[in-house]
C-alpha cells in the first residue's frame, strides 16, 4: 500500500533517510532508493525550508504525534525544485524512535493556482467587457470593464439575463451556434449605442462572452469614409496584388469610370501617360514605383485619358500602408484634377510673353528667341525693327479705338509676310519685330525688307476709314561670332529704324556704328529742347503771306524758331521733328497760338494794318476736347474776332480730323489744308472737309521751271481748288522763276524767303513794307 501510494513517503531516523517510496523517489527525480537512503534529511530539502522542518520535528514529543500539514521546498537530483505538502508522524523504526513524512506533490495545484489567479488579473484588467453566464443566460460573472462599458454595476447584474443588460437580444448558445463572432448593437444604461463585436464560448457551467466596444472605431471608420468621400481630391487604394480595393467618389468622378467601376480593376488598366503624351509604363505606375521605394512621392503629374475622350491633368501624392501581416505594402494614391489649373496657367505663361492686343510674341519673349537664335554658332539672325510712320496722328485724331484695331490688322499681316519660322512680335506702341534666320546675304534681307513694307502698305479700312500706313525698318544682321548680346542688338536695330526715318517715310536702313553717335547726338538736342522750352527760349518768329494779285500783305505765319547756344539756328523742320518725338509739339503749338495772336494783334492796332494771324496746329492739338475753349480764351485775350485766325493743319491728319476742323470752321475760324499734294489729296477730300486755304507742299513749287512735270501738278492742284472756291498758296517760294510761274497759273497767294524771309515782330514792319509785287 505504501509503495503504491500517490503521496511520497520517507522515514527517517537519527536525521538519515532510511526508506522512500517509489512516489518520493519521483519528487526528487530518483530511480532507486539507494539514491537517497543514507542521506541527511536536510539534503533534500531547500535551505528556507530546513528549518520550519526541525522545528516540526522537534515538536513531536510522543509515538503518534503528528505535526500540522506545511508547504516545503525539496531538492530535485538534477537541480530543479518542486514544492510539496508535508506532514510528519513521530513513529519507531526497528526499535527505535522514527519520523515519517508524508508528502503531496503541490506542482499541479500550484500551476492551477497561477493560472486562476491569471486568468482573474486578465478578467479584471481586460479593456472587453468579460460577461460570464450560467446555461440559460443569467449573468454569473461582471468584470470591471463590463461595468465601465455598459454602465451597470457588477450588484445590479448578477442573475440577470444577458440581454437585458446589454439592453439587446443576445442568447450566448445562438451566438456560439452561429460561430461563435458576431456585430451587434448593444445599450448603455444611459441609452446610448454600442458598436460591440461579440465572441462567445461555452465552459462546463455555462458561456463566457467577449464584447469588445468598437464605437470609437467605428466612429473614426465612419468619419474616415465620409472625409474620404466628400474630398474633392480622388483617392484610390491599390492592394499588394495591384487591384483596387477603395476608391471615393471623386475618384470615379475625374477618371470618369461609373461610381462602383474601379473597385477590383487591376490599376495598370487605367491609362496614364506623362507631361510629355507618352503612355507611363507598367513599372512606373505609382504603385509599382512606392512598393519598389517604400518611400512617399509627393507632385507627380500626369495625363489620365477617359473612356469617353477627354483628357485630364492630375497631381498624384502615392505612399506605402502596410497591414499587420502584409508581407507586401498596399499604396495609398490620392491625385487632384489640376486640368483647369494647369490651363491658366498655361494661359498665364502665354499672356506673360505675348501682346494683349496682338498676340504676337511681346519683348521678353523676343529678347528670349533671340538669345537662343545667337547661341547657336553656325547661325545668321537677321533682326528687324519696324515702326510705322506717322502713327500718332492715327491714334491722335481718330482715337485709341481705331488706333488698336490698325494694330491688330498690321500684325496679321506681318505675321501673314514672315516665313513660317520667323518670330513675329509688338514691342509696344507701334513698334514691331521680326526675328528670322533664313537670309545670309544683303540682298536677301533688302528683299524681305521690300516685302515686308509692299504687304504692310495696302490699304486699310477702319471704322469706314480709309487707311495707308507706311513702315519704317531697321536692320541688323549678327553673323557666328557676333559678340552683341540679344539686347544691344534690338538697341542697334531701334537705332537703324531711326535712321531710316530720316530718309523719309516707308524706308529702310541697315545698322551701322556711327548710327549710335547720331542718336547721342539726337538725345543731348532733345534734352536741350526741353531746357529751352522750360525757359522760354523758344523765339516766335513771322512771315508775310503775298496776294500774288495785288502784292499786298494777307496774312502773317507765325513760326517757332530755336537758336541753339552751341549748334546755332535749328531748321524748323528739324524743330519739329524733335519737339513731336519728345511730347514737346503741343506745348509749343500752344505758347505760338497765344503769343502770335497777342503780338499781332497789337501790331495791327500799332500800323493800322489787317491781315490774318496763321499758325500751325498739330495733330495732339486737334484731338485735345478743349481746343475750341482754349482758342476762344486766346482769341479773347488778344481782342481778335474767328475770322481773324487761321489755323494750317497738315493735309495728311486732316481726313482723320473732320470733326475737329468742322468744330473749329463753325465758330469762324479759317483753315489751311498744309503741305498738299504730299499725301493722298484728292477732289473729293476738298469736297468733305469746310476749308479756307489749301497750301501747295514746297516740293512741287521747288520744281517749278526745272522739271517739266511740275507745272502740271500744281495747276492740276489750283484747278481743284478753285473747283471748290478755295485760296491757293504756295510754300517756299525762293526764285524769280517760280514766283512768275506761279503767277502765270493764276495762284492767289505765296511766301518764302522770296517773299519775306522770317523774322521776329519788330521786323514785321519792314518786311510789309518791301514784300515783293508781281
Amino acid at each position: 500500500m505504501v509503495e503504491a501510494s500517490p503521496y511520497g513517503i520517507c522515514v527517517h531516523t537519527r536525521g538519515k533517510v532510511v526508506f522512500v517510496n517509489s512516489a518520493a523517489m519521483r519528487f526528487v527525480g530518483a530511480t532507486v532508493s539507494t539514491e537517497l537512503v543514507g542521506l541527511h534529511i536536510t539534503d533534500m530539502v531547500d535551505a528556507p525550508s530546513q528549518d520550519p522542518l526541525l522545528a516540526r520535528i522537534g515538536s513531536l514529543a510522543s509515538p503518534g504525534s503528528f505535526s500540522d500539514p506545511t508547504e516545503m521546498t525539496l531538492l530535485t537530483l538534477g537541480g530543479g525544485k518542486v514544492t510539496v505538502e508535508s506532514q510528519a508522524v513521530l513513529t519507531t523504526w526497528e526499535g527505535q524512535p522514527a519520523y515519517q513524512v508524508i508528502m503531496r506533490d503541490l506542482s499541479t495545484q500550484k500551476a492551477a493556482e497561477a493560472g486562476l489567479r491569471f486568468q482573474a488579473a486578465l478578467v479584471g484588467h481586460a479593456s472587453d467587457a468579460i460577461i460570464a453566464t450560467s446555461p440559460d443566460g443569467l449573468v454569473t460573472s461582471w468584470n470591471p470593464a463590463a461595468e465601465a462599458v455598459y454602465g451597470h454595476e457588477l450588484e445590479e447584474v448578477i442573475g440577470v439575463p444577458v440581454a437585458e443588460v446589454v439592453g439587446a437580444p443576445m442568447d450566448p448558445r445562438e451566438v456560439v451556434a452561429s460561430g461563435g463572432v458576431l456585430q451587434a448593437t448593444h445599450f448603455r444604461a444611459d441609452g446610448s449605442a454600442l458598436a460591440v463585436r461579440v465572441s462567445a464560448a461555452e465552459m462546463f457551467d455555462g458561456y463566457v462572452l467577449l464584447c469588445a466596444d468598437e464605437t470609437a472605431q467605428r466612429r473614426a471608420e465612419a468619419e474616415f469614409a465620409t472625409v474620404v468621400e466628400t474630398l474633392d481630391e480622388g483617392v484610390l487604394v491599390v492592394g499588394p496584388g495591384g487591384r483596387i480595393e477603395l476608391a471615393n467618389s471623386a475618384a470615379h468622378r475625374i477618371s470618369g469610370v461609373p461610381e462602383g467601376s474601379l473597385i477590383g480593376l487591376e490599376s495598370r488598366t487605367l491609362r496614364l501617360h506623362d507631361e510629355n503624351g507618352m503612355p507611363v509604363p507598367v513599372e512606373d505606375l505609382p504603385s509599382a514605383r512606392v512598393r519598389r521605394s517604400g518611400k512617399v512621392e509627393t507632385g507627380r503629374v500626369v495625363q489620365v485619358r477617359r473612356r469617353d475622350g477627354a483628357h485630364r491633368w492630375l497631381s498624384l501624392t502615392s505612399g506605402p500602408l502596410m497591414a499587420p501581416g502584409q508581407s507586401v505594402p498596399s499604396v495609398l494614391t490620392s491625385f487632384a484634377d489640376i486640368t483647369e489649373r494647369r490651363a491658366i496657367s498655361e494661359r498665364l505663361a502665354y499672356e506673360a510673353t505675348h501682346d494683349p492686343l496682338t498676340r504676337l510674341a511681346n519683348r521678353t519673349l523676343a529678347l528670349n528667341h533671340l538669345r537662343l537664335t545667337i547661341a547657336d554658332p553656325a547661325c545668321t539672325a537677321t533682326v528687324l525693327f519696324i515702326d510705322l510712320d506717322k502713327f500718332k496722328i492715327i491714334n491722335d485724331s481718330l482715337g485709341h479705338t481705331v488706333g488698336d484695331q490698325v494694330l491688330r490688322i498690321i500684325g496679321e499681316r506681318l505675321r501673314a509676310a514672315a516665313g513660317p519660322s520667323d518670330l513675329v512680335g509688338r514691342l509696344g506702341g507701334d513698334e514691331f519685330l521680326v526675328i528670322t534666320t533664313g537670309y545670309t546675304e544683303a540682298a536677301e534681307v533688302r528683299a524681305l525688307a521690300d516685302h515686308l513694307q509692299r504687304h504692310l502698305a495696302q490699304s486699310l479700312t477702319v471704322h469706314g476709314r480709309e487707311l495707308h500706313i507706311n513702315t519704317s525698318i531697321g536692320i541688323v544682321v549678327a553673323e557666328p561670332g557676333d559678340t552683341r548680346i540679344a539686347d544691344e542688338l534690338l538697341e542697334d536695330a531701334d537705332l537703324a529704324m531711326y535712321q531710316a526715318k530720316t530718309f523719309g517715310p516707308g524706308r529702310y536702313a541697315f545698322y551701322a556704328p556711327i548710327m549710335r553717335e547720331r542718336v547721342q547726338d539726337r538725345f543731348i538736342l532733345e534734352q536741350d529742347l526741353r531746357n529751352a522750352v522750360a525757359e522760354g527760349r523758344i523765339e516766335t518768329v513771322y512771315q508775310p503771306v503775298v496776294d500774288l494779285r495785288t502784292g499786298g500783305m494777307v496774312a502773317v505765319k507765325a513760326k517757332s524758331r530755336w537758336d541753339h547756344p552751341v549748334r546755332g539756328p535749328i531748321d524748323p523742320a528739324e524743330l519739329v521733328e524733335i519737339a513731336d518725338d519728345s511730347d514737346l509739339l503741343t506745348i509749343i503749338g500752344a505758347d505760338v497760338l497765344a503769343k502770335a495772336a497777342g503780338e499781332i494783334s497789337r501790331w495791327r492796332a500799332d500800323h493800322g494794318v489787317h491781315c490774318n494771324v496763321n499758325v500751325s496746329l498739330s495733330v495732339r492739338q486737334l484731338g485735345d476736347p478743349t481746343l475750341l475753349q482754349v482758342v476762344q480764351t486766346i482769341l479773347d485775350d488778344a481782342g481778335l474776332v474767328p475770322s481773324d485766325l487761321c489755323l494750317d493743319v497738315d493735309e495728311t491728319a486732316l481726313k482723320d480730323a473732320a470733326d475737329a476742323v468742322d468744330a473749329l470752321r463753325k465758330t469762324g475760324i479759317r483753315v489751311t489744308a498744309e503741305r498738299f499734294g504730299a499725301g493722298y489729296s484728292s477732289l473729293a477730300q476738298l469736297c468733305r472737309l469746310d476749308l479756307n486755304v489749301i497750301e501747295i507742299d514746297r516740293s512741287f513749287v521747288a520744281d517749278l521751271g526745272m522739271s517739266s512735270d511740275a507745272e502740271p501738278i500744281v495747276a492740276g492742284i489750283m484747278a481743284m481748288a478753285h473747283a471748290v472756291d478755295l485760296v491757293v498758296v504756295a510754300e517756299g517760294v525762293e526764285t524769280p522763276q517760280q514766283l512768275k510761274v506761279l503767277h502765270e497759273l493764276g495762284c492767289d497767294w505765296a511766301k518764302g524767303p522770296l517773299v519775306a524771309p522770317p523774322g521776329p515782330v519788330e521786323e514785321l514792319r519792314s518786311a510789309y513794307e518791301h514784300v515783293v509785287r508781281v
